[in-house]
């Protein structure tokens, strides 16, 4: 009986410290749950109520800033990031349907703005922008 409750304590106490242990074959569970935690903080958009969305400040979700077209007649817009520090683009994407990088490797706390255009005079674009 005490070498049962001796063996016990020590998985007790991790699991009451909220320490689990991945099961066999979750290592691959770890890049959706980051790419999660990075598009879960994303916003919504709409191009027609403004032609530059922000200004937004960088965080440690993302390392990267992300957009994609998520609704509206555009079939994709062209973006960059506008960074405060500089005042101007750091290029212009052609953004799609899926998730497409705007930029890259960008620090925490950065202020920046995305200035976007659709393709057409009289499109509309719903868009989500993760950073």
């Amino acid at each position: 009986m005490t070498t049962r409750f001796t063996r016990a304590l020590p998985v007790a106490l991790l699991l009451s410290l909220g320490v689990t242990v991945p099961a066999a074959g979750s290592a691959s569970a770890a890049p959706a749950a980051a790419a999660t935690s990075c598009y879960g903080g994303a916003v919504t958009v709409r191009y027609g109520d403004a032609v530059e969305f922000g200004p937004y400040w960088s965080s440690s979700r993302c390392t990267d800033i992300n957009m994609r077209v998520i609704g509206g007649t555009a079939d994709y817009v062209n973006a960059c990031v506008k960074f405060a520090k500089y005042g101007t683009c750091n290029r212009w994407t052609r953004v799609g349907r899926s998730w497409t990088t705007i930029a890259t490797d960008v620090l925490n706390d950065s202020k920046f703005t995305v200035p976007a255009g659709v393709p057409l005079e009289g499109d509309d674009a719903v868009m989500q922008i993760a950073f």
